[in-house]
């Protein structure tokens, strides 16, 4: 886009609303359709945004951005990316070469005037709704952070009870098994072995002092979805003050795992043994899918199946793996999970 002119039809802007209280308080930014196939968060943004325009709903304080539509191209062709994935690889570009380098340099500076972010997504097969937490704080490491305790207590109330964590480093470890990848075809396929390529929205704005999360709010067609995302967004006004809403109830029954392993689709004949849904458990040894040179891909301990997707391109992430997670969230540990 940098070097020629912009392809007819091609978005040329971003649109956001915003606003502001006239009293004091935490800055929210809430964003729809990061995939432009992932809708859900774009109509509950919109009836939102419809209500405070009737001036059925009103901001008493702080700030709030609402950003039905954050990837224009993507959402226009009813796909997950319009060049690339615009939730990898997120930051600010001095020479950008794509669509998304062009959105995510509009789109760095916003969230960064911001405190608090909300990520609304769906995914591919059905299953039920689970937030994405951050780390705890550490001073080091891929991403150090300080504000974990405002996340946790943030997530406790948006309404979900299944919590994911260990994002970053899962998605380091899979970069690192690209760059061992003897294959050069392979490698060429694949979108990127930068370890800043496993970078979205929520660890950007969390890298600039503030805090975020990611709800995935269930499949993508799913009719409750857009109603999960609703509940959050009022959830998260309540529980910031931003609005006078009742304050919502923390959740005590919760199911917290930990990502830790992902795995890439290397062919497009690699396939799944069993239709997966995400959160199905798997066994240790158990039979997950087929590569293409017949190679069996078997889980090597107890855990659960996330974001499998049948459809992955090669050299892009075909599932993850989760274990049951001993983190305490706002001071609440995982439940016990039936057998």
């Amino acid at each position: 886009m940098s070097s020629s002119p912009t392809p007819p039809g091609t978005p040329t802007a971003l649109r956001s609303i915003s606003h502001y209280g006239l009293q004091s308080g935490p800055r929210l930014i809430v964003l729809g359709a990061v995939h432009g196939n992932e809708t859900c968060g774009t109509q509950a943004i919109l009836r939102l945004a419809g209500e405070l325009e009737r001036q059925e709903r009103a901001l008493l304080r702080g700030t709030l951005t609402l950003v039905p539509v954050t990837n224009p191209l993507a959402f226009q062709r009813g796909q997950r990316m319009g060049d690339r994935n615009l939730n990898r690889n997120f930051r600010v570009t001095a020479e950008p070469q794509d669509f998304e380098d062009h959105l995510a340099n509009r789109l760095c500076p916003l969230l960064g005037a911001h405190d608090v972010l909300l990520d609304l997504h769906s995914f591919h097969t059905p299953g039920e709704p689970f937030v994405m937490l951050g780390p705890e704080n550490n001073d080091g490491g891929l991403e150090s952070f300080r504000r974990a305790a405002e996340e946790e207590a943030l997530v406790r109330r948006l309404g979900p009870r299944r919590i994911v964590e260990g994002w970053l480093d899962t998605y380091a470890l899979g970069v690192a098994r690209r760059l061992r990848n003897p294959n050069a075809s392979l490698r060429a396929q694949m979108l990127s072995t930068d370890p800043s390529y496993g970078i979205g929205t929520t660890e950007y704005m969390r890298r600039q002092g503030g805090y975020g999360v990611t709800l995935e709010c269930g499949q993508h067609d799913d009719p409750e979805a857009p109603e999960v995302a609703y509940q959050a967004i009022l959830n998260t006004l309540a529980h910031l003050g931003l609005m006078e809403l009742p304050a919502p109830a923390p959740r005590t029954d919760l199911e917290v795992l930990r990502l830790v392993e992902v795995i890439d689709r290397d062919d497009s004949q690699d396939g799944f043994s069993r239709p997966w849904r995400s959160f199905d458990r798997v066994c240790a040894g158990e039979e997950i899918g087929l590569r293409a040179d017949g190679r069996v891909v078997r889980s090597p301990a107890d855990g659960f199946i996330v974001f499998p997707n049948p459809n992955a391109l090669p050299g892009n992430e075909w599932f993850y793996r989760a274990e049951i997670s001993r983190r305490a969230v706002d001071g609440v540990k995982s439940r016990d999970l039936p057998s």
